[in-house]
């Protein structure tokens, strides 16, 4: 909500009947999804190399370490990602493009939009990716990312038809939570890398693992 609600609540909506504004949004959502998708279908290849060459362990705490300390300092880290060859270029045209989308009120205009806001630099998108990774498996990435998406559908969606009610500051709250739950996250997989056992109540994370990554 804090990271992607500002895309949300200025979507071209055609202000007709609330049918049509939940379509739209609906829509825009579902090209989140698919970008997700395909993201993850591309990291869970990568993870899939890594598993097959019998680094998942090592990768899981280098993971790991990396959101933690996204976690701690996002700022810097965002600098970072930001310089990598051509990302920052990468971002700026995805930038330009939602940009010129925001002009028009169609269907496929608010789809693309979605699509192109996948691609943007975000702290939980990242975290998404690293599950991704760890589950050393083209199409279980593909699931685990779009799975992701389609979570943050219901927020999302209220956010686009309630957005203009809520305060600036609870949408703050949610952005301040974004680096908890990193952290939280970054531990896992951490504790996971080094074989930490795992309290009953988190053993859901060991539910979405592909069996070649928990043993």
């Amino acid at each position: 909500m804090g990271m992607c609600g500002p895309i949300a609540m200025a979507l071209p909506l055609s202000r007709g009947q609330k049918w049509q504004i939940v379509q739209s949004s609906l829509v825009y959502n579902l090209g989140r999804v698919v970008t997700y998708g395909l993201i993850g279908l591309i990291f869970g290849m990568i993870g899939l190399g890594v598993a097959l060459a019998g680094g998942q362990k090592v990768f899981s705490v280098i993971l790991g370490v990396f959101l933690l300390i996204f976690a701690l300092l996002p700022q810097r880290m965002e600098a970072f990602i930001l310089r990598l060859p051509g990302l920052n270029l990468l971002f700026s045209q995805v930038k330009q493009q939602i940009s010129s989308l925001f002009k028009q009120t169609s269907l496929g205009a608010n789809l693309l939009i979605g699509m192109l806001n996948g691609l943007l630099p975000c702290g939980l998108v990242y975290l998404a990716i690293a599950g991704a990774m760890t589950t050393g498996h083209m199409l279980d990435g593909a699931l685990f990312m779009a799975s992701f998406g389609l979570g943050t559908i219901p927020m999302m969606l209220g956010v686009t038809l309630l957005g203009q009610f809520l305060r600036p500051n609870y949408r703050q709250f949610f952005r301040r939570m974004a680096p908890v739950i990193m952290a939280v996250f970054a531990l896992l997989l951490i504790s996971r890398g080094f074989n930490i056992p795992i309290p009953r109540e988190l053993e859901f994370w060991q539910a979405i693992q592909d069996p070649v990554m928990c043993h």
